[in-house]
């Protein structure tokens, strides 16, 4: 897929567990496991701004486009 997630960098520079993040964010563990490892095949506004909120970074931080 040509869209590349970053979350896994962002959350390693904030210094914030993948459960920790979930918790603050309000989705589940799975969820948010899913959208870290690249597999989400949509992630909705609410929660992509929540993410940001709470890791204090722009959305172009977690989300990369690639051409294959």
């Amino acid at each position: 897929m040509a869209i590349i997630v970053n979350l896994d960098v962002m959350m390693a520079k904030r210094k914030i567990s993948l459960n920790e993040l979930a918790e603050k964010v309000g989705i589940t563990n799975a969820n948010l496991s899913i959208l870290k490892t690249g597999k989400a095949k949509a992630i909705r506004f609410s929660t992509l701004e929540a993410i940001c909120k709470e890791l204090q970074c722009q959305p172009g931080d977690i989300l990369e486009y690639r051409e294959e």
